[in-house]
C-alpha cells in the first residue's frame, strides 16, 4: 500500500510566563479548519512499541468548570462510541454508556 496523500493536525498554545496555557487553536486544513481557538483539548496516541499510551490534556486559565464537566462528558461518550466501532463488542459499549449516562446525571448535566 502507497501512501497518496498526507494530512495534519497542529495545535497553537501560547502560554503565560508560568507556562499556563492563555490560547489554544488548532488547524485541520482536510477537515476545514483554519486557526479555530480552543480553550482545551485532550490527545491520546498509541505507542505500539511500548503498549502503553501517551497522552496531552492542555485547557486554559478561562476555561469554566461548568465547560470542563461538559467536555469530560462529550469525550467520554465519543470514547464510547468508538470503542463499539473499533472492537464490536457491543456489550461494553453499552456498559460503557450506562457509565456516561450516570455521570452525567451526577454532574446534573442532563
Amino acid at each position: 500500500m502507497s501512501i497518496e496523500h498526507n494530512s495534519e493536525i497542529k495545535f497553537k498554545v501560547a502560554l503565560d510566563e508560568n507556562k499556563i496555557p492563555e490560547e489554544i487553536s488548532w488547524t485541520a486544513i482536510d477537515g476545514g479548519i483554519d486557526n479555530q481557538s480552543s480553550k482545551a483539548i485532550m490527545i491520546s496516541v498509541w505507542d505500539h512499541k511500548k503498549k502503553d499510551t501517551l497522552k496531552m490534556d492542555l485547557w486554559t486559565k478561562d476555561m469554566p468548570v461548568d465547560e470542563m464537566k461538559q467536555f469530560y462528558h462529550q469525550t467520554l461518550v465519543a470514547m464510547a462510541e468508538s470503542f463499539e466501532r473499533a472492537t464490536d463488542d457491543a456489550k461494553m459499549g453499552a456498559t460503557m454508556k450506562d457509565f456516561c449516562d450516570y455521570f452525567a446525571e451526577k454532574l446534573e448535566l442532563k
